[in-house]
């Protein structure tokens, strides 16, 4: 063996040692803090690096990204004495690896603590309605305390936030049956306004449908009253253009009076003191024209003594009297009666006319043998 052979050996391999000692390759997001001597000497950067074999040494590797941390739960006393475990999850950043490594000797259980310690100081001011509400608050005062004792140890603190408030069981019960209560109210509130709501409703469709009935009967009553005038009117004209004698009008006033009986609400009957002078006028009227002469006027004397006898008279049976001079009250026997007046007086006239036809026939024998015909 050759003896170069061992001396070249020796001296690669104190070659490769030195090189591996020398070149160092940090990965991404990652940061080594070199000591020299035991002397913080400076921190390598992502990519590849040198160092002085033997002398330099890394100390610490630090993860620069966003972590996450959650701790344990940690009781806490509220306000009003009530002890309650609070989670919480912390997100913090490493940005000056060397404070994080020499300024404290474990930052985690730093965070920890401090993050407990600021919790209680916190919460000790609330009661537990106003812990349960107020989580956003709690995050924020966290936040800045955590982030203002941090920052000396190269740490920034992100975010803080509450995971989970738990109060005691005997506590939760009393929220579960309040919550209860207070869903059972407003469950009977909503009922109660959903039927005050149907009975406003109700209420307001009834007016609506009174109001719309009455304006329909309003209408009809208008219309109704609007036919009757143009028809009385359309009479009234009818009559005077044909020029209607008196005969016919005291007719036609005897053959509407048995119609005002009719209705079967009616107890009594009121006979016009206009119903003497207009059964005479029509007896003058059709009995007397066989004798060609003009009706014959009544005396003063007994037309005053048929009007005293009139006015004087009051219904049989019911005492009471005749309203004035106009006509008298009767009652529904003397309707009938008065009615069978009527139908008698239509026969009268019926046969009156029946002679005065005759009669005419009798003078006139062409005309008469027409008629015959």
């Amino acid at each position: 063996m050759d003896p170069l052979v061992i001396p070249i050996l020796v001296a690669a391999l104190v070659v490769v040692f030195l090189v591996a000692s020398t070149v160092r390759i940090v990965p991404q997001a990652r940061r080594y803090n070199v000591e020299r001597f035991g002397r913080y000497r400076r921190t390598l950067q992502p990519g590849l690096n040198l160092v002085v074999p033997v002398a330099d040494r890394i100390n610490t590797k630090l993860d620069v990204r966003e972590q996450v941390y959650s701790s344990d739960p940690r009781p806490v006393i509220t306000e009003d004495n009530l002890v309650v475990n609070i989670d919480t999850v912390l997100y913090y950043q490493i940005t000056d690896p060397r404070a994080a490594a020499y300024e404290v000797a474990d930052y985690l259980q730093a965070i920890d603590q401090l993050t407990v310690t600021t919790l209680r100081n916190v919460i000790g001011s609330m009661d537990l309605e106003e812990t349960l509400t107020s989580r956003e608050e709690i995050n924020s005062r966290l936040r800045a305390v955590l982030d203002d004792a941090t920052g000396k140890w190269g740490i920034r603190v992100n975010r803080v936030e509450i995971k989970a408030i738990d109060p005691p069981h005997t506590i939760k019960e009393a929220m579960e049956k309040q919550m209860r209560a207070e869903r059972d109210k407003r469950a009977a509130i909503l009922h109660a306004e959903g039927e005050r709501q149907a009975k406003i409703l109700t209420a307001e469709g009834t007016r609506q449908k009174d109001i719309l009935e009455a304006q329909g009967t309003q209408q009809a009553m208008i219309l109704r009253a609007d036919g009757e005038a143009k028809a009385v009117e359309l009479v009234f004209q009818a009559v005077h253009r044909n020029n209607a004698d008196p005969k016919v009008l005291a007719y036609k006033y005897l053959e509407t009076l048995p119609h005002l009986a009719n209705s079967e609400n009616n107890t009594f009957w009121v006979i016009p003191g206009e119903l003497t002078e207009a059964v005479r006028t029509v007896t003058h009227a059709f009995g007397d024209q066989s004798a060609a002469g003009p009706p014959k006027p009544v005396p003063a004397e007994e037309e005053a003594t048929a009007d005293a006898t009139d006015t004087s008279d009051t219904v049989a049976g019911t005492g009471t009297p005749q309203l004035g001079a106009a006509g008298r009250a009767v009652s529904l026997d003397a309707v009938t009666a008065a009615d069978e007046a009527g139908k008698q007086a239509a026969a009268a006239v019926h046969d009156a006319k029946a002679e005065a036809e005759a009669a005419q026939s009798t003078q006139n024998p062409r005309r008469g043998r027409t008629l015959g015909e």
